[in-house]
């Protein structure tokens, strides 16, 4: 069915006048949702929407490369998967054991042989996944270099100990931004079949110098975040900043295997796919949840589909593994070239919420996640960083070079996007890491959140909780109460070693406030004993959203999970730029428990279907026919950002 068909924006136009008068009726009550949902107990396809789709465009029997994921107890190499191989000519390409996932190459149509197997849990297919593309002032993070320890000794802040993952296009280890620190990137490692570590792309190498780049070469003018930070350069992308699903899984499998060895506390990935199936069945997100719940921090770029190619206002263009409930996902704001944040903003190519993602049952009905995405936005508009030499993003867009330095191990170069913008959040979370060890990604999570400040004009889709605070995120990780012998504290027990610190901060003379809130899949949620007191979803192997209880109209906290003075958020708010909930309603919460249906502003969108007033809902499989769209890095408005002055 084609999206755009007239008949169909006829009958989303009749929905809209009918949702508005009812609207309208209801003197302000809250609007009750049209479920779409069938029975829980209807059991899920477990093949992935873009594969179907493949197969019914009459392509079942071409050979693909499948990606088959089974539960923890199966052996991946008996059962359905061997047996099938054997007749339909498959090929069985790599175990990832870590991940439970076996790479295959078969026909298409062989997949709903290979689902009869109890122990498959879903299947979908190998697609490519791209890269998307004076930091430390307007991040805080140089407000937060002088520490002093417990006994009053002073130490410098900068990430030192903790050691980052780039999973990217590469990293030029000669570049002074990585040579003038000793043993900068402990180990560089291919999963491209390129069989080289280098940066010919040129994308990885910026990523990492605004994560851990060190500024001895350049007086401190282009130090990365977390600049004494060790790294770990894992190239899941090509020369031309392509790559795929099983690439990126093979190199979290690594990550996973060898985090005790390398001790690895955190994943950074600028990178990104069309998110199409729904976080639970994901591939990219299964791998992103193991690894958050083993104690890794795992930072993941938004997206670049804010906008379309006119300039209309794009809502739900989260890329995978954006989506996923676990990791931290970033969006980009722009911070005008200047130190003071008074006048930033949301940029408008960064990816908006709510996540599009969706599973579908066996009737044929989608199940969408619309989870409020991004988590927090970063800096991320002609930001500039390390340049490898001669590399593909330089010799295409020449203007993206700066004239800094002259020699090729030294010279800088712009990028625009989330891209840069994870980095930033990656760095950030190895300083509150170094500060305190005892944190687990989710109190990484939530205390970003929780101080970062609210931009005035954007809403919870484009900016999550707010804008990155290192200086109130550094302040805050390093009161965390450290675990007595190892036990998990008791939910409602002190969080803190000492009374909070006042939730504003100052940064070039500008002060603002904290959000004091959080993001927690379909809702916000506001109070101080959210770091007043420690809650059971800071633990490892929870989400942050867990004990919210959901029905298909309304949300409620579970007292057991949750304790003390909090408040759900009933609407999602355009910030005034004060703390959370201040502003103006965008929509409200109720609405995103829907299955296809979404209102906003009195608009309503459904799967890309109705254009109004300049927004658009994305839907990734009818905006995209399962085709992954070309990365915003290489997109004009995200390659040389927004027409504003850069980051000199």
């Amino acid at each position: 069915m084609n999206p755009h068909n007239p008949l169909n924006r006829l009958i989303a136009f009749v929905l809209l006048v009918s949702i508005c008068s009812a609207l309208v009726l209801s003197s302000g009550a809250t609007a009750q949702a049209q479920s779409t949902t069938t029975s829980t107990a209807t059991p899920m396809d477990k093949v992935s929407p873009d594969l179907r789709e493949l197969i019914r465009s009459g392509k079942g029997n071409d050979q693909v490369k499948l990606i088959v994921q089974s539960k923890p107890t199966s052996t991946q190499s008996t059962g359905l998967i061997g047996g099938l191989l054997n007749t339909v000519v498959g090929l069985v390409g790599t175990l990832l054991s870590s991940l439970n996932i076996t790479l295959i190459t078969a026909p298409a149509n062989s997949v709903d042989a290979l689902a009869q197997d109890p122990d498959v849990t879903y299947i979908s297919l190998d697609t490519e996944i791209r890269t998307f593309g004076h930091v430390t002032e307007t991040t805080g993070t140089q407000q937060s270099r002088a520490q002093k320890t417990s006994l009053g000794t002073n130490y410098v802040l900068d990430g030192s100990g903790v050691r980052i993952a780039i999973l990217d296009s590469g990293i030029d280890v000669n570049h002074k931004s990585f040579t003038s620190q000793s043993g900068k990137v402990l180990l560089s490692k291919d999963f491209t079949g390129e069989n080289r570590t280098d940066d010919p792309y040129g994308h990885g190498t910026h990523v990492a110098a605004v994560a851990a780049g060190s500024g001895l070469a350049t007086g401190g003018k282009y130090e990365g975040v977390a600049s004494a930070a060790n790294l770990l350069n894992l190239r899941v992308m090509n020369k031309e900043g392509i790559g795929s699903v099983s690439s990126v899984l093979k190199a979290l499998d690594w990550v996973y295997a060898n985090r005790t060895k390398y001790n690895i506390r955190v994943v950074n990935m600028s990178l990104g796919a069309p998110a199409i199936n729904s976080y639970k069945n994901d591939p990219l997100c299964n791998a992103v949840r193991k690894l958050s719940n083993a104690g890794i921090v795992v930072v993941a770029a938004a997206g670049n589909n804010g906008k379309s190619p006119d300039g209309q206002k794009v809502y739900g263009g989260i890329h995978t593994p954006g989506n996923e409930p676990s990791a931290i996902t970033v969006g980009a704001s722009n911070s005008y070239g200047s130190d003071p944040r008074n006048e930033d903003s949301i940029t408008t190519y960064s990816s908006r919420g709510p996540t599009r993602s969706f599973s579908t049952d066996g009737y044929g009905v989608k199940h969408y996640d619309n989870l409020i995405k991004p988590d927090l936005v970063a800096p991320g508009n002609k930001i500039v960083s390390a340049q490898a030499p001669n590399n593909l993003l330089v010799r295409t867009h020449p203007e993206l070079q700066t004239n800094a330095y002259t020699t090729s191990n030294m010279k800088m170069m712009y990028m625009s996007g989330t891209s840069v913008s994870a980095p930033m959040v990656a760095g950030a979370a190895a300083m509150m890491l170094e500060a305190n060890p005892n944190l687990t990604p989710n109190m990484v999570k939530m205390i970003m959140m929780y101080s970062a400040q609210p931009l005035a004009g954007a809403n919870s889709f484009e900016q999550g909780a707010g804008q990155l605070n290192v200086v109130g995120a550094v302040a805050l990780a390093k009161l965390v109460r450290a675990p007595l012998l190892g036990q998990t504290p008791t939910v409602g027990s002190s969080f803190l070693t000492q009374a909070a610190p006042a939730a504003t901060t100052t940064i070039s003379n500008h002060a603002f406030p904290w959000s004091q809130g959080l993001v927690l899949n379909h809702t916000t949620i506001t109070g101080k004993d959210l770091i007043n007191k420690y809650q059971q979803s800071y633990g490892a192997g929870y989400l942050l959203g867990d004990g919210v209880i959901e029905t298909q109209t309304s949300q409620s906290l579970n007292t057991a999970k949750w304790k003390g003075s909090l408040t759900l958020g009933t609407y999602v708010m355009q910030s005034d730029g004060t703390a959370m909930f201040g502003g103006g309603v965008f929509c409200p919460n109720g609405i995103m428990l829907m299955d296809g249906i979404m209102l906003m502003d009195g608009i309503m969108l459904m799967d890309g279907v109705v254009y109004s007033d300049g927004i658009m809902l994305m839907d990734g499989i009818m905006l995209m026919d399962g085709i992954m769209l070309m990365d915003g890095i290489m997109l004009m408005d995200s390659t040389v950002g927004d027409n504003t002055p850069g980051m000199n």
